[in-house]
């Protein structure tokens, strides 16, 4: 019986969507893999041509790794939920929820201590959430705009209530309505003995290409947190739960077809709560990573990563590899907007016209010939402002993620394939 359970939902799940040209598009590892050594390239020739070493500086790329991992976070918990069929626009408020909780129990028990309830804080707004779409059957935006909303509103009454308080202890630790007290230690950073080293001295040399290289690899090798091990590792374990095991075939079976999925004997409901439980635990991670950065919870903290979140998800197709890929790029231009400013952010259109240039080369050869018009004419544009500026504006430095988010989700749209009944209404025994 499992096995026949098994093998019919995968030959649903399998009933992709529209296909190109008789078949489904599909980017391979390969493929993945050769976007990112072009990507490397044309930064390596950026840096030589602008001299702007920051692009391909090892703090730079540490300072990205710390911005990518609480969007990349959120993200992920977008993806568990979307898989499962139910619009998660609630990651905001499930961060801000495990961010306060983070630095109400981090104050008091230590930054681990913080993780856990950071987690905690996220499910319960996770739950909330499912509450409201799966049991009661509210409309998925309505519910995850309410949900950010509360999210919103309680935390910072709690604040006000426990930080806040004229002669509490949190008060005289040094908290207020806006935050919380400092909470004491940090989570240890590990570095791997003499590669570290070497991968410092080759991107000390200043060769084109492998100095480059080198310098992004040591970002992963030298001081990095344990707990951003830990968050890079939840991709692993996602994709061998959602794509290698008979319970993550039923999850996005759910998110495909439950009507389907239930006359299997599947119980869908919870399945969703199951999804839309660790969604808010990851958000709430996210929160968590980042009152561990700054050791206290922080009104205003989360500053809609949330939302980056599900441009991430997008921008991965709902695949956890692309929402690595989309925090990364994402963190990478959060990272570079805080320690480059408006010099190394000019230097990224010339990155920017380049890229575009490749894309429309490409499009071209597919004969894809509006697309390719399109994509190279926004090339020509970047160049001609990477050519007749020298700077960039503060408030376009501050919005440089943004704007990366509506370029690369308006470039790889076509590629988006989404779960079939997501957002769509279900109730238990509809088919029947």
């Amino acid at each position: 019986m499992t096995t026949e359970l098994s093998t019919t939902l995968a030959q649903r799940v399998k009933a992709r969507g529209p296909v190109e040209n008789g078949r489904r598009p599909k980017l391979g590892y390969p493929g993945i893999l050769l976007i990112i050594a072009g990507g490397l390239l044309l930064l390596s020739v950026v840096r030589a041509v602008t001299g702007e070493v920051s692009l391909t500086n090892t703090g730079q790329w540490s300072s990205a790794m710390t911005f990518a991992v609480p969007i990349g976070l959120a993200g992920l918990g977008g993806l568990w939920a979307e898989r499962a069929g139910v619009i998660n626009i609630g990651l905001e408020g499930m961060m801000m929820l495990g961010l306060f909780s983070a630095g109400w129990i981090g104050w008091q028990y230590g930054p681990w201590a913080a993780v856990l309830a950071g987690i905690i804080g996220g499910m319960l707004g996770g739950l909330v959430h499912a509450i409201a779409t799966v049991t009661f059957g509210v409309d998925h935006i309505v519910s995850g705009v309410a949900v950010n909303i509360l999210a919103l509103g309680v935390v910072q009454f709690l604040a006000k209530l426990w930080f806040g308080a004229e002669g509490s202890e949190a008060a005289a630790s040094g908290g207020n309505d806006k935050q919380s007290p400092r909470m004491e230690g940090r989570i240890p950073v590990y570095t791997v003995p003499y590669l570290s080293d070497w991968l410092e001295s080759v991107h000390a040399k200043g060769w084109f290409f492998f100095s480059d290289a080198a310098g992004i690899l040591r970002a992963g090798v030298a001081d990095v947190s344990w707990l951003t091990l830990f968050a890079i590792m939840l991709f692993v374990v996602t994709y061998v739960v959602l794509w290698r095991t008979s319970f993550g075939l039923r999850l996005r079976s759910c998110g495909e077809n439950p009507v389907a999925t239930e006359s299997l004997g599947v119980n869908v409901y919870l399945y969703k709560y199951a999804a839309l439980a660790v969604s808010g635990a990851f958000a709430g991670l996210g929160g968590a990573y980042l009152a561990n950065i700054i050791r206290m919870y922080q009104d205003g903290q989360t500053g809609g990563r949330g939302y980056l979140g599900l441009a991430t998800m997008i921008f991965g197709n709902w695949r956890p590899g692309g929402v690595a890929m989309g925090a990364g790029l994402f963190g990478f231009m959060d990272a570079l907007q805080n320690r480059g400013g408006g010099a190394t952010v000019h230097a990224l259109l010339l990155f920017f016209a380049l890229a575009l240039a490749c894309v429309a080369l490409w499009q071209w050869w597919r004969m894809r010939w509006v697309a390719a018009a399109v994509t190279g004419g926004l090339a020509v544009g970047f160049w001609l402002w990477f050519r007749y500026t020298e700077d960039m504006p503060t408030e376009l430095v501050t919005a440089s993620p943004y704007i990366t988010t509506l370029l690369v989700l308006t470039l790889f749209t076509q590629r988006l394939r989404v779960p079939k009944a997501i957002g769509k209404p279900y109730r238990r025994g509809q088919g029947t």
